[in-house]
C-alpha cells in the first residue's frame, strides 16, 4: 500500500504505507488511512513527531560515511525513519504556514 499525503500549501508527498502510518502513530493520530487533520492542530502534531524521531538518534550521512572502512564504500543501510520523515515535516511546516490542512489517503 502507497498512502499519499495531499495540502493545498505543497505538492503531494507518497510513503510506503507502513511507513506512512508509523509517522502518522508518531504525530498521535490513530494512523487510519484515510484520515486528515486540520490546520489548527498542525502544530501540537508537528512537535510530537519531531519530538518522538529524536529518540531515533539517527546519525547524518556524512557521519555514516566517516565509519567507511575505504572511500566511496557503499553501506548497505536501510533509510532511517527520522530521514524518510522529512518531506512530511516539510509539508505539514507549509501547511501550517499557510494555515491549510492536510489530508491523507490510499493511492
Amino acid at each position: 500500500m502507497l498512502v499519499r499525503f495531499r495540502s493545498r500549501a505543497s505538492g503531494n508527498i507518497t510513503m510506503f504505507g507502513d511507513v506512512a502510518v508509523k509517522l502518522l502513530k508518531l504525530m498521535g493520530r490513530s494512523g487510519n488511512v484515510p484520515g486528515a487533520i486540520m490546520p489548527e492542530d498542525i502544530p501540537a502534531a508537528l512537535q510530537q513527531l519531531k519530538t518522538a524521531l529524536t529518540e531515533y538518534g539517527a546519525e547524518t550521512p556524512q557521519e555514516r560515511n566517516e565509519e567507511q572502512e575505504e572511500p566511496g564504500e557503499f553501506i548497505d543501510e536501510p533509510v532511517s525513519l527520522p530521514t524518510r520523515a522529512i518531506p512530511l515535516i516539510e509539508l505539514l511546516e507549509s501547511s501550517l504556514a499557510e494555515d491549510v490542512g492536510v489530508m491523507w489517503e490510499e493511492q
